[in-house]
Order: structure tokens, then sequence, then C-alpha cells
């Protein structure tokens, strides 16, 4: 068993003699760069509401991290949400927490309950967890937080996001009055795409047209796969309905006769000539941000900030150790089964490439008996219940090891989890970082382990 530090070594080399034949936008030149901040104790925060600090502190966090910090700076601080952030930092850093502190402060002084947040996410376990995450802090500034992620049925969804007006007994009401008095339950919105179009296309008071600001994790992935075309959707609908200077009379209306409406109009200030005003504020995120100028121009960014963790591309969290295992390759399921052996129980992740290695891994390991550890498979073909079930367990401790397919590699955070073993090499430096990336979080220490054959290295 050798340490990868050589692997890492050359990775990054192939990185940056590669950095010249990327394209590169102007305004990712010059980044900000994260790691030059540290970590902060609440009370030095400055601008931070007492009430998000008390909330913080209740739910065991006691300072900020680098990468949480530095965008509090650049939204509630001088930068006053000036600008679209684009953020690039590696796994584990506190990526969530970073926008959604600045987005509950801002959206505390709201006067009336509409939509005012979306946060999209590629799949229902990420979105459950950040919503999670919101719950810790939004309540306590009077927001509430709704999931669109078809965990439930949209029936059950709709009830929780649309507030229905109360109706007497006796009195005959018109059907089109009523639509128009739906109003949302929620402030912030964190949702999977194909549910929030289903939304967008069927749900009676469901809109848009309040939203301040659109958050897009795990971007890269969400901008490869179209997703029924649904950020186009949204940045439609949340533009400007039409280019005179000045709002329609009928925006007017007092909210006693009628809805609040975020009236937006084409700006002609500097900056945002030709553009939708006030602005939809745009969020993006991911450990390995896409620099492709093509995908990134889908977003619309306004005045784009680069935020990225050190000078190369892709980064593994500092306390990563990184060890390759060279093992024949009729034998590979023992060298896993003695790699498991000596960790001695440590909560672990192992990662294969297909559902059916997924399946015949899990089965196989569960003969060994004098393992003494539980076993559990975790695919993005399990039904959601039995996915959270699992889920569940692993956090609880009550079980030792998930065998994964890549499900489990975007985001995932599961406290505890010392290792990461790549049964099957992953095929992309991406993959590779995002499957590491679920051990050695939050400034803990964690190893990543990959078996190989001596003819394999990791891509």
């Amino acid at each position: 068993m050798k340490t990868g530090e050589r692997d890492s070594k050359r990775m990054k080399k192939e990185q940056e003699e590669n950095k010249e034949s990327v394209p590169v936008l102007p305004w990712m030149r010059s980044p900000i760069q994260v790691d030059s901040f540290s970590n902060c104790p609440l009370d030095k925060v400055p601008m931070l509401d007492s009430r998000l600090a008390v909330a913080l502190q209740s739910s065991g966090i006691g300072s900020l991290f680098a990468v949480q910090l530095a965008v509090w700076h650049e939204t509630i601080g001088p930068g006053s949400f000036e600008r679209d952030l684009c953020i690039n930092s590696p796994t584990g850093s506190g990526k969530t927490l970073a926008y959604a502190l600045p987005i509950v402060q801002m959206l505390s002084t709201r006067a009336v309950k509409y939509l005012r947040a979306l946060v999209v996410l590629p799949t229902r376990d990420l979105a459950l967890q950040v919503k999670e995450v919101f719950n810790t802090i939004a309540p306590a500034m009077g927001l509430s937080v709704g999931l669109a992620v078809g965990q439930s049925s949209i029936a059950d969804e709709i009830s929780e996001l649309i507030k229905r007006p109360k109706l007497e007994a006796g009195i005959c009401y018109d059907p089109e009055d009523l639509s128009e008095e739906l109003q949302s339950s929620v402030d912030i919105l964190v949702a999977t795409p194909g549910r929030l179009m289903d939304h967008i296309n069927n749900t009676k008071g469901f809109t848009l047209e309040h939203l301040h600001y659109l958050v897009v994790d795990e971007t890269d992935r969400l901008l490869r796969e179209a997703y029924q075309s649904w950020l186009p959707t949204v940045l439609q609908l949340t533009r400007s309905s039409g280019g005179s200077l000045f709002p329609h009379a009928e925006n007017f209306v007092p909210t006693t006769f009628g809805s609040i409406k975020t009236t937006r109009r084409m700006g002609v200030e500097r900056g945002f000539k030709g553009k939708s005003y006030p602005r939809l504020v745009k969020m993006i995120l991911s450990a390995t941000l896409t620099q492709d100028p093509s995908k990134l121009a889908q977003l619309e960014l306004h005045h784009p900030l680069f935020m990225t963790a050190g000078k190369i591309r892709y980064q593994f969290p500092e306390q990563m150790q990184l060890f390759k295992v060279i093992c024949e390759p009729n034998f590979k399921p023992l060298y896993l089964v003695a790699l498991l052996q000596s960790l001695h129980g440590e909560k672990s992740i192992v990662f294969t490439s297909s559902v059916e290695s997924t399946q015949r891994l899990c089965a196989l390991l569960k003969f060994f008996g004098d393992l003494n550890i539980k076993i559990k498979e975790y695919s993005g073909v399990q039904r959601q219940a039995l996915r959270s079930k699992t889920l569940k367990a692993f956090r609880a401790g009550e079980v030792q090891v998930v065998v994964s397919t890549d499900a489990m590699t975007r985001g995932m955070d599961v406290e505890g989890v010392r290792n990461v073993i790549n049964y099957d090499a992953p095929p992309y430096i991406k993959t590779f970082i995002h499957r590491a990336g679920r051990t050695a979080r939050a400034g803990l220490v964690g190893r990543c382990f990959t078996l190989l054959h001596k003819d394999e290295t990791v891509k």
C-alpha cells in the first residue's frame, strides 16, 4: 500500500500544463482566493443578526469557515449582492451554509410572504440535505422553507407550497377570483429541476415573479443535463415583462386590493442597460465548477465574481490523505475485505462503477461474517424511502459501510465518514474529486483508497 501523494502531485501538474489550453473567461482570471480568509468566530462576523448567531450556536456551529466568511463579505458586507457569485471550493468546505446564511438574513426584512429564493439541486437526497441546513436557521428569522423533489405526491407538495384562501360557508365564489388569491406558503424553495418544472407548468398560484435569489448548486452537473429546459424557463419567468422604462400602472395597486408584484423593468442605469432591474441575484457553486464559456453563458450572469480556493482548478480538502492499493485482478474482493478489516469498523463508503457492481459487491461482502460490520447498498435505482432509511442508519452509526454507485458522490454529507474506497477506479478526475470529498469534510481528517491493477492509473 503506497501513499497517493505522487498521484496528487501528478494531477496538479497536469492541471497546470492544461491550463493554457482551456478557454477561460476574463472574469475568471483574477478570482478572489477563498483560502486567504480564515475561520471566524460568530461574534466577530460583521453584521450577523443575533437571532442567526443563536440558531447557529444551537446547532453546534461556533464559527464560519473560510468560504462562508468570503461569501458573507460579498453579500451582506461590502459586496451587498452587487454581483453574481461563482464559487469553486473543495467538497466539505461549507458551501451550503455559505449561501443559506446571507439569503436568510436578507429575506428576514421582507414584509409579505412570497417565494423569494430558489435553490436547485440535481438529486432528491442532496435537496433534502440542503433543506435541513435552511431549517436550522430560517425559522429563527420568521422564514419558511419548502421542498419540491417528488418525495411525496404533487398534491401533498402543493398543499405545503400554496396558501389557499379561507372560504366561508354559504357564499358562492368565482373560481377565477380564487385562483388570483392563491399565494406562496414559503419564502425559500429547495427543488430538483424535474419537480420544479411540474409546479411551474401545472400548479395554480405557483409563481417566480417575486424571486430575488437563484442558487444553482452542483452547477456543472445541472448545466450538463437539460432537465426539461428548467434554466431558460426560470430565467424567462424572472425577466422584465416589457421594455418600458416605468412599470405598468396596475402594479401600483395597493396590497389591500390585489397581490404585490415584484416589478422588473428594463434598466437604463449603468451596468443594467438592457437587463431586468431589480435583478435576479444568482449564486452558482461546485467543487468542480465548469469553465466552459458556452455553458456559463446559459446562466446570464451579471458582472460575475469568481471565488475559488487555491490556484489550481480542482482542490482536495486539506486534511485528505490519498492511498492506492495495487492488487491482483482476480483477488480484488479479498483485498477489499482485508482493507475493511484493517479499518476496524470505521465509517466508510465503497464506490463502484455501476448498479450491478454495487449489488454484487454488497452481496459478496455480506458472506464474510467475520468482518463484524453492517453493510448496506445505496444506488439511484432504489426507492427514495429505502435510500433515506439507509442514509439515516449510516448517519446514526447503525451501518458502518455503504457500497454505493456515484449516486452518492455529489454533495452528500454524512458526519464521521473516515474512509472512501474506490473499488472501481473513477473514470474522470471530477468523479474522483467528488467521491473523495465524502470524507475529510469540515476540516476533519479523512482517507481515500483506490484499488488498482498494475496497469491502471487514476485518471
